[in-house]
């Protein structure tokens, strides 16, 4: 099944107030790539994996790391939970824009009915000088109707202090892993336009895998197309309608992996990249490397 390739959405395409399009017009123009797209270095992991995700490379568990990695590797901000950029983010105001997570949870509960509290606000992000908030939203989840209800609250107050939102649209729960899994096409799909419906500004999606074998498990028609993943990226995409895509790197690759993946992303129509484990579990001169072949990468897509 062939997809037509989608026209990345620009700042200009986007019915947005004062104060989201003043925030996201430096995320996307002033830091980073400075092009129209973005480029972002999540740091949430330790609370959502715990300190194993530090072990491959032990300096990283300073969030120092990261924010010296950001600056120099040419990011268009950094991802961190209130605690986080509460304790180190004044010595880079400034020069590292930050992305506030509002909403986190440890991986210790069973993930069978999962939900992601809110733990910091739209005005602590206001505090600190956010250009954009961020929210986890479980798509599936038996506890999706909790789910929606705080995000409401969480889109009010943006839409109240001109705060850009940032959806990590991840599907979850038992009735995901029955139709295809949490990757699939299917899920994916589903969870971008949810996204796109409940008033995401951002959704932060992974690409999505083919499995045939899992994918027959998913609703029609999706359990008998034949589908490249290109065409699904593009599919997702179109699917997150006026909503930015970025899409997430995951667990770290060798780094051709991580670049095809971009790639793939980028061709498809989105607007930027969110890689955390992918660049910071490499030692410092590692990443940066990697980090400065990705920004210069995204040169390539301006709009």
């Amino acid at each position: 099944m062939a997809m037509t390739r989608v026209k990345r959405p620009t700042l200009a395409d986007l019915e947005l107030s004062t104060g989201k399009r003043t925030r996201l017009h430096r995320l996307l123009y002033k830091f980073g790539p400075a092009n129209g797209t973005l480029l972002f270095l999540p740091i949430d992991q330790g609370l959502e994996h715990g300190p194993r995700d530090f072990f491959p490379n032990p300096p990283a568990k300073d969030p120092e790391f990261q924010l010296r990695l950001a600056k120099e590797g040419n990011f268009s901000g950094i991802v961190f939970q209130i605690g986080i950029a509460e304790k180190y983010m004044q010595k880079y105001a400034g020069d590292v824009p930050l992305v506030l997570k509002l909403n986190g949870k440890t991986e210790i509960p069973s993930d069978k009915q999962p939900i992601s509290p809110v733990i910091a606000s739209v005005e602590d992000a206001v505090r600190l000088g956010a250009d954009a908030v961020g929210y986890t939203l479980y798509v599936g989840s038996p506890l999706q109707a909790d789910d929606f209800e705080q995000f409401r609250k969480v889109r009010e107050d943006a839409d109240r202090f001109g705060m850009p939102i940032i959806v990590w649209a991840y599907p979850r729960g038992e009735a995901i892993d029955a139709k295809g899994g949490r990757d699939s096409f299917y899920a994916v799909d589903y969870a971008a336009r949810v996204a796109n419906e409940l008033g995401a500004d951002i959704v932060k999606i992974n690409v999505p895998r083919i499995n045939a074998e899992k994918d027959a498990s998913a609703p029609k028609p999706y359990n008998t197309m034949q589908i490249s993943t290109e065409d699904a990226v593009a599919q997702v995409i179109e699917s997150a309608g006026r909503a930015l895509v970025l899409f997430s790197g995951g667990e770290m690759q060798g780094e051709g992996d991580v670049i095809h993946k971009a790639r793939v992303g980028m061709d498809g129509g989105a607007t930027g990249l969110i890689f955390g484990r992918n660049i910071w579990q490499r030692p410092f001169d590692e990443a940066l490397t990697l980090a400065k072949q990705m920004s210069e990468m995204l040169k390539e897509y301006g709009a």
